[in-house]
């Protein structure tokens, strides 16, 4: 068998990242193609992380880079509320990436999909002149209307989300610069920057959600304000958050000050991979237990109301501000 340094690390990608196994799957890693025979109704989502876009190399190291590929990918089943399945990896690799590297950035994915349940099939590696990586993820369903669409709220519903915001955007500002987080105790300094470079996506809560009657889901990537207007503009409502009532993660407010920047625009920054949803008011005691019981909180924000695609974040007092948030195509 021709052998050759490309050949090797590929082999070694496939020692650490073929190691899972599943019943769905017939043909798995390692042959030109996979082939798996999957349940009554698949969802298939593509993610991907370029470096200078949606990280920095000088503060990413390549296992946080693995994993956030693989998190950001399986945070869209779970806005799905999709059992995940399985997943295929691309690798564009810069000429600086050694295989130590390379490999690192492996575990990165080997160990959320051993820890998702997820089972890696295989994808490709080529070179780069930036590190990139692009994830395919395939979740399952019962059947078709298991899975939670952006389109399903109704007037009245509650506005709900899971966890906590403006954790990524803190912990992007102390990896800029750690002297921001001066004031803050060490276990919490660092739970902000795992935030960033470490994000879990809330696979269980999604799933729980979907079986508790919500009717539309997202996950919060491109920031609080710009999934709203996503989800209102599927729904055909607007959506309207008071912002007193979305819980801030711990020491975003100090990180905030000192940046001399406003507490609720960290909260709107994006990259948290929390889900927001549209829940019937009857069924939000049970859509709270479902997420507790996935060990993360739920809490009621705003509510759906008549005006189709609009989105109003308040202030105390009343006052509106910009969703703001991420835009994939303006620098």
């Amino acid at each position: 068998m021709r052998s050759s340094p490309e050949f090797d690390l590929i082999g070694r990608f496939r020692e650490r990242l073929g190691a899972r196994r599943s019943d769905r799957v017939v043909v798995g890693i390692g042959d030109d193609a996979a082939v798996t025979v999957p349940g009554a109704a698949t969802a298939t989502s593509v993610d991907a992380l370029v470096d200078g876009v949606h990280f920095r190399s000088a503060w990413c190291p390549p296992r946080a880079v693995g994993h956030k590929a693989l998190a950001s990918a399986l945070s869209d089943l779970a806005a799905m509320g999709a059992e995940p399945g399985e997943a295929y990896v691309w690798l564009g690799r810069p000429d600086w990436l050694d295989e130590p590297g390379v490999l690192a950035l492996c575990e990165g994915i080997a160990d959320l999909a051993a820890r998702a349940g997820v089972v890696v099939l295989g994808g490709d590696l080529t070179a780069s002149p930036n590190l990139a990586v692009a994830v395919t993820v395939v979740g399952h369903g019962a059947d078709p209307n298991a899975f939670v669409r952006r389109d399903g709220a109704e007037l009245g519903n509650a506005v709900c989300m899971t966890g906590v915001l403006g954790g990524a955007s803190a912990g992007l500002l102390l990896l800029e610069r750690p002297d921001l987080g001066a004031d803050l105790a060490p276990e919490v300094a660092s739970a902000l920057r795992a935030s960033q470079l470490a994000p879990e996506p809330r696979l269980a809560a999604g799933h729980g959600l979907a079986g508790a009657g919500a009717r539309a889901m997202i996950d919060i990537s491109d920031g609080l304000g710009a999934d709203a207007e996503q989800l209102a503009a599927a729904s055909g409502c607007g959506i309207e958050i008071e912002l007193d009532r979305v819980p801030l993660a711990e020491g975003v407010a100090e990180v905030a000050d000192a940046a001399g920047r406003g507490r609720h625009e960290l909260a709107l920054g994006g990259e948290d991979y929390e889900l927001l949803c549209a829940v019937p008011r009857a069924r939000l005691e049970e859509a709270a237990a479902v997420a507790a019981a996935a060990g993360i909180r739920l809490t009621e924000v705003g509510r759906f109301w008549g005006d189709s695609g609009v989105v109003r974040l308040r202030l105390p007092g009343g006052r509106s501000i910009p969703g703001g948030g991420h835009d994939h195509v303006r620098r």
